[in-house]
């Protein structure tokens, strides 16, 4: 049977306008637009829907809502606070890595607290397919599958976005998570093509009309090392990394965590494998000058490590599982856009990679990002307000840094079109704080990758202590729980009675003597307060509890997450002081508001480098002023004089 109309049927077309109301049947406004589903698109929908914000989360493919385009892993050295830190505010982050883990580990272990990470290799599809669950069970969040190309701009702010298919939908405010999207291309040897990911198309038309807008861009690269079928490795000749042996994770709720984990493996390369990679050198998009941008420092790609560090004999490589029921195998430290034959033949000369069979090559991207000097503390556009940017278009690298940022601009989209002040973290308050402090005030010409080294106050934003300092705010927000509050508080009083405990009960000097020598530490001369000789090097509060009864028997009601944390707070109390003490020095500069519209030109006697920064960031205090880099002290002190200061 023919389905097409006779020829002499009149085919009727809905009127335009019908065609409208249907269109915003289809979208209604929403209060906020996120473009892009990746770490910071997700955890920016969850944070404004959480708050109460309506929101439309537009990305450009539905199967790849916070895929981990690189390595399969969350946390690691100061990535690790940062997540407990996204997690203490309430976001997903920390809850979605703990469900999808297939290992844990903390690392740094043997150094103080302070430098204490949490790590976890994940299993890349379930942690994907876990971050969509929990949107979706998330209230007030609808999706859709397109490409934004625009942004609405009406009487000078953000007002909705345009579409790739001609959709035109209305938001209070937009907030564009665009990672490596933004005009991507993609590098293999002297291959190039478009792409924001393997196998993903570039996202066109933004980068254009923001710059259009008066907004300046520039280009990034980053790269991603080939993905190997495990079955073609010979695991005997390499070394086993196995998990912690006890599992703490990375969220403050009672996650479920893994009942068994897997190994990751340890190899390295060699001189045959550099000399091979050589070979390639004259094919290399980065060596050949076709790749503009400039690559993350403290993650290089294969042959930039071997060219920068030509003395080097052989680089680690991490030999990392993509999952629980995959064979697939990601070789972390091998990241590379050399020509793939250049890179399998390398590759077959490690250790234990003879007989590797490569699933797909290495490649590096090139991608536009938007210097952050031109966002507010609040991640707010100056030019466009009710414009928020958020992760890898802000020039950051990395998950972690990526998901805090959409976190924090989610949040800040909520207060802003609700006329409630910003939420900002301070450099003392966390390392969220430091990160986009560091972005505002500095910029970035490479891609930014969070450090201990990066806080002046590590003491204090350790990863244990991320609920302490952070969940109440979120409470007061009404992002974090009761449930999470409630929780936060019994810690807060279990730490501070076991301290009081701790300095009740006395130590006789016989009784601690097989302890101590056992522990490398002095005898005592006369008995001493527990809390006292938890103050000596050499001593930790769980040694305590298992060689003194009468302290094991003190402490049995409270759990490990709170004996822990009044362990720390003791033993490295006189450090903590030290660091609070500096902080509300600090914060005596922070107290001084710049007004916003202050003429800079007045001052005559300011350097001509400080004059041009402060007039492009306008920094909100005296302590942000001291921060931007370029400005002296000297600076400082005459924008103070003429502040009256």
């Amino acid at each position: 049977m023919l389905c097409t109309p006779p020829l002499s049927a009149k085919i009727q077309f809905p009127p335009s306008h019908s065609i409208t109301v249907i269109l915003q049947a289809m979208f209604p406004q929403y209060d906020i637009i996120v473009a892009g589903a990746g770490h910071a698109g997700c955890e920016a929908a969850a944070a404004a829907a959480n708050l109460g914000s309506k929101v439309l989360l537009i990305t450009m493919n539905m199967q790849t809502i916070a895929q981990m385009s690189c390595n399969p892993a969350m946390g690691g050295i100061a990535k690790g606070q940062i997540v407990r830190e996204i997690d203490a505010l309430g976001g997903y982050s920390g809850i979605v890595t703990d469900l999808s883990m297939i290992q844990f580990r903390m690392l740094n272990r043997s150094k103080g607290p302070a430098m204490w990470s949490p790590r976890a290799q994940n299993d890349r599809m379930l942690f994907a397919t876990t971050w969509r669950e929990m949107l979706e069970k998330t209230p007030n969040v609808d999706f859709y599958q397109d490409m934004v190309k625009g942004i609405i701009v009406k009487g000078g702010k953000a007002c909705g976005v345009i579409t790739a298919l001609g959709h035109e939908i209305d938001a209070k405010a937009v907030i564009l998570t665009n990672g490596t999207f933004l005009n991507g291309i993609i590098h293999i040897g002297e291959k190039q093509f478009g792409g924001g990911r393997v196998a993903e198309r570039a996202a066109t038309g933004i980068t254009e009309q923001l710059k259009e807008l008066g907004f300046e861009s520039d280009r990034l690269k980053t790269g991603t090392p080939p993905r190997i079928d495990g079955r073609s490795l010979d695991y005997s000749k390499m070394e086993e990394q196995p998990g912690d042996p006890e599992i703490i994770g990375f969220s403050f709720t009672d996650t479920p965590k893994p009942a068994k984990q897997k190994s990751c493996w340890i190899s390295y390369t060699n001189q045959q494998v550099h000399d091979i990679l050589k070979t390639g050198f004259d094919r290399s998009p980065m060596f050949a000058g076709r790749i503009e941008g400039v690559g993350p420092r403290y993650c290089p790609s294969i042959e930039d490590k071997i060219n920068r560090f030509a003395e080097r004999e052989r680089h680690q490589l991490f030999i990392e599982p993509e999952g629980w029921n995959t064979i697939e195998i990601y070789v972390n430290g091998f990241s590379t856009s050399l020509p793939e034959e250049v890179q399998y033949k390398a590759l077959r000369l490690v250790p234990g990679f003879e007989n590797a069979r490569m699933f797909r090559p290495g490649y590096a991207i090139e991608y536009d990002y938007f210097p952050p000097t031109q966002l507010t503390h609040a991640l707010e556009t100056k030019l466009i307000p009710h414009l928020f940017f958020a992760g890898q278009i802000n020039g950051t690298t990395g998950y972690e840094e990526a998901a805090c940022q959409g976190l924090m601009a989610g949040i800040n989209a909520h207060q802003k079109i609700n006329n409630q002040p910003p939420v900002i973290l301070s450099r003392s308050e966390a390392y969220i704080g430091v990160l986009i402090d560091d972005l505002i005030n500095k910029g970035t010409e490479e891609p930014y990758r969070m450090f201990t080294s990066r806080a002046e106050f590590r003491t204090l934003l350790r990863q244990d202590n991320a609920d302490l300092r952070l969940t109440e705010l979120s409470y007061r927000l009404g992002l974090a729980s009761q449930e999470r509050m409630d929780k936060v508080i019994t810690k807060r009083e279990g730490v501070e009675q076991i301290k009081k405990i701790l300095s009740t009960i006395a130590i006789e000097p016989a009784e601690a003597a097989p302890f101590l020598q056992a522990n490398n530490s002095a005898p005592l001369s006369q008995k001493q307060k527990a809390a006292q000789l938890l103050l000596r090097p050499d001593i930790e509060l769980t040694r305590m509890i298992a060689a003194f009864p009468k302290i094991r028997e003190a402490l049995q009601p409270y759990s490990r997450e709170v004996i822990e944390q009044a362990g720390i707070q003791i033993k490295y109390q006189v450090y903590i002081e030290k660091e609070k003490e500096l902080v509300k020095r600090m914060a005596q500069l922070e107290d001084l508001i710049i007004p916003e519209n202050f003429d800079y030109d007045r001052i005559a006697s300011l350097s001509s480098e400080a004059l041009q920064k402060f007039k492009k960031i306008k920094p909100r205090t005296l302590g942000q002023a001291s921060r931007i880099s370029g400005v002296n002290p000297s600076d400082v002190q005459i924008l103070m004089v003429y502040m009256g200061r």
